[in-house]
């Protein structure tokens, strides 16, 4: 299979490293990894599987060597491709470029044994760092606004800078949370405030997802049983749990992927929640924070061993409040498995 990446995730999966300037190229038997003499060091000792070439005109580089090869079909994501990149490539040899979305993330669809431990181990980390998060806003956190609580949680949840984050975390106070990404404000935490966080880190690239909504009182955990003073905070939190837990109950390989995502809909629909639940149940985790599978009410993916993805239901009630709890899932000999 001859194709093109400039990804780069895309790229680290093929040869176990890539950087924020390179072209991967693989034609035929050979793979080529282009990049300019700033990684030189790094690049030549981690490449596995393809031949680093050195040029600072990464384009020029795949144009000499598709000529060279003689090559007749190029498969791209044009998802990955700026405008002009992939023109500076196509307009100068007479390749047949294929473009096929999402090329990378179906290759990548089904985790290794290897990509299993390693996402599990990402999941383990980001669940320690949440207990250390619940103990720093528990002890610090009160009276403070949500850019400093956001602040606050990089630097824990990172372990203060020896893991990169999966994503900016979300830290939602009280009505914020209604909105499934939250960006910070100078909304303050008080006690008794609902609280919702939304934060992963990275092990070896690979990364972790998870939620938490609280009721933010002495010494509270990010547990998934919560006691809110509020009864209708107290329902549709009870809500979003049983719909969470139906459907790592329930979910089986074998199953399109809509059907996953009826597991958790039809439960907050049937409770009276059904137009504030806005989002797709969840998504695929790997390399990248959202891949395939997508659990939503429309996919007709098959679910199949192997697969990562999350299970997060929501409901988000605007001007109120937000809810959301989330793990992240693996198949595993038929069903789901939490990481």
């Amino acid at each position: 299979m001859n194709y093109m990446l400039k990804d780069e995730n895309a790229i680290y999966y093929e040869c176990g490293y890539s950087c924020d300037n390179a072209l991967y190229l693989s034609l035929g038997s050979e793979a080529f990894f282009i990049t300019d003499s700033r990684y030189t060091i790094d690049a030549t000792q981690s490449v596995r599987g393809a031949t680093v070439v050195i040029n600072r005109d990464l384009y020029g580089e795949a144009v000499s060597l598709l000529k060279k090869s003689r090559i007749k079909k190029v498969i791209f994501d044009p998802k990955e491709w700026s405008v002009d990149g992939f023109e500076r490539v196509s307009s100068q040899c007479k390749v047949k470029f294929d473009p096929q979305p999402d090329f990378s993330h179906k290759k990548r669809i089904i985790k290794s044994d290897e990509e299993l431990k390693i996402l599990a181990k990402a999941a383990k980390l980001g669940a320690k760092a949440f207990k250390a998060l619940a103990k720093e806003f528990s002890a610090n956190g009160f009276g403070e606004n949500e850019y400093t609580l956001t602040y606050r949680a990089k630097g824990v949840l990172s372990d203060f800078g020896k893991y990169e984050l999966s994503f900016d975390p979300i830290v939602a106070v009280n009505t914020n949370a209604a909105k499934p990404h939250a960006m910070p404000t100078s909304k303050k935490l008080a006690k008794d405030n609902l609280l919702l966080v939304d934060a992963g880190l990275k092990y070896k690239r690979y990364c972790s997802d998870r939620t938490r909504t609280v009721q933010a009182d002495k010494d509270f955990l990010f547990e998934t049983q919560q006691s809110f003073k509020r009864k209708k905070i107290q329902k549709a939190y009870d809500t979003v749990l049983k719909a969470h837990d139906n459907a790592i109950a329930k979910a089986r390989t074998g199953m399109k992927a809509k059907k996953v995502d009826a597991l958790t809909r039809d439960i907050i629909t049937k409770a009276g929640f059904g137009e504030y639940y806005v989002h797709s149940t969840g998504h695929g985790v790997g390399l990248d924070i959202h891949e395939m599978p997508y659990i939503a009410s429309k996919s007709d993916t098959i679910i199949e061993d192997g697969m990562v993805y999350t299970i997060e239901p929501g409901i988000y009630i605007p001007d109120e409040f937000g809810i959301r709890i989330e793990d992240m899932v693996a198949m595993v000999d038929g069903k789901a498995v939490v990481l």
